[in-house]
């Protein structure tokens, strides 16, 4: 075979980093003999998947059929908990799939996608992917610069993506400046804000913080995506879902593969959404949690990114791959965010009290290795 494939690839893949997730714990444990590796690299929930979803899962019998095509149930329970039209709902294979379906829809070879600098990675991947133009644009202390973003918007731009909380910094927006930053933007573009971690974001340290998905009559072409795979622990089964005008979710739907989202995820789901117990202890568990890391570096003099998801950004104000792969090394696995242009920090997710315990005993031990400082 003479024909080089890369040659046959369109060139908005050929432009294409492939998406690196956080190393499996399986993998890590039999590569480095690890009997029990704490995974902290994914943001997933320490807690686990919702009771109810597990209970209503054991209830499905039927699977030699095909899943709902449509997810009739789980749209009315997203309908009902929003206060929306089932008309305004659309279903992913996790929230990634709705960011797609978007670029699918409504981005044209060489039209403009707009994002901030240290924004989630699927959003330059997914306007790569059909050949549209990545624009990205400054930050402000870690987040959305707002302004920036109007700045960059040209005839040619057709979608700006805001995640709020943002990952990895975990910086977020205030109603009030969405708000205004809405009211300006052309109706030619569609907004979309990511609310993947929107369900921790609660209490009096964010008082202005947005349920986005409120705004739709107020703003026609805003697009909210929410998922299955953060509080409600349910990383495993693929599920989200983006909430916007029955307009835009029509043409949504007509890019969405039939029976995108399986028949045990959208029950799981449907029965998660009610499990307030559970959404309840996972707050809680998340705001112990980031206490505890918050205190632990201050103690220990390190800079952190003050966050409102379940994950903390931590500056070692050096790279700190090195230290990324000692952790590794010892049972400990965090996620390295040189490629969100942050060479010197590591996310690091929220986990149960013991991973939170063992990874600043891990992280000390380490360091006192010196490991950072053959990055000076």
């Amino acid at each position: 075979m003479n024909v080089d494939i890369s040659d046959l690839a369109t060139p908005g893949v050929r432009k294409i980093t492939p998406y690196q997730p956080g190393r499996p714990v399986e993998e890590v444990a039999a590569e480095f003999g690890i009997a029990k590796p704490v995974k902290l690299a994914s943001n997933e929930n320490p807690l686990g998947p919702s009771p109810q979803g597990i209970k209503a899962m054991q209830t499905v019998h039927n699977l030699a059929r095909y899943p709902d095509g449509n997810g009739t149930g789980l749209k009315e329970r997203i309908a009902t908990r929003h206060d929306l039209d089932v008309a305004c709902i659309t279903l992913g294979n996790g929230s990634n799939d709705i960011l797609e379906f978007v670029c699918r829809a409504f981005v044209n070879p060489g039209d403009e996608v707009i994002f901030s600098r240290h924004a989630f990675a699927v959003y330059p991947l997914a306007t790569l992917a059909v050949g549209g133009t990545p624009v990205e644009t400054p930050v402000l202390n870690w987040g959305c610069k707002l302004e920036a973003m109007l700045q960059a918007v040209t005839d040619r731009s057709r979608v700006i993506f805001i995640a709020n909380p943002n990952n990895p910094t975990g910086t977020w927006l205030a109603a009030a400046e969405l708000k205004s930053f809405l009211a300006e933007v052309p109706d030619h573009v569609i907004v979309v804000i990511d609310e993947a971690y929107a369900e921790y974001v609660t209490g009096s340290a964010y008082p202005d913080y947005p349920d986005c998905t409120q705004w739709l009559n107020d703003y026609p072409n805003l697009l909210v995506t929410r998922t299955f795979s953060k509080i409600f622990g349910l990383a495993g089964l693929r599920v989200g879902y983006g909430v916007s005008s029955p307009e835009i979710a029509d043409y949504l739907n007509r890019v969405r593969q039939p029976f995108n989202v399986n028949t045990l995820a959208q029950v799981a789901a449907a029965a998660a959404l009610d499990d307030d117990s559970h959404i309840r202890q996972s707050r809680e568990m998340n705001l112990s949690g980031l206490t505890y890391l918050t205190d632990a570096c201050k103690s220990r003099g390190l800079s952190y990114i003050p966050s409102a998801g379940n994950f903390l950004a931590i500056d070692f104000s050096r790279p700190a791959q090195d230290l990324f792969e000692a952790m590794m090394q010892q049972g400990v696995i965090v996620r390295p965010i040189a490629n969100y242009g942050m060479p010197d920090f590591l996310r690091v997710t929220i986990g149960s009290e013991d991973d939170n315990r063992r990874f600043i005993e891990v992280l000390d031990r380490v360091l006192e290795t010196g490991v950072l400082e053959a990055n000076v």
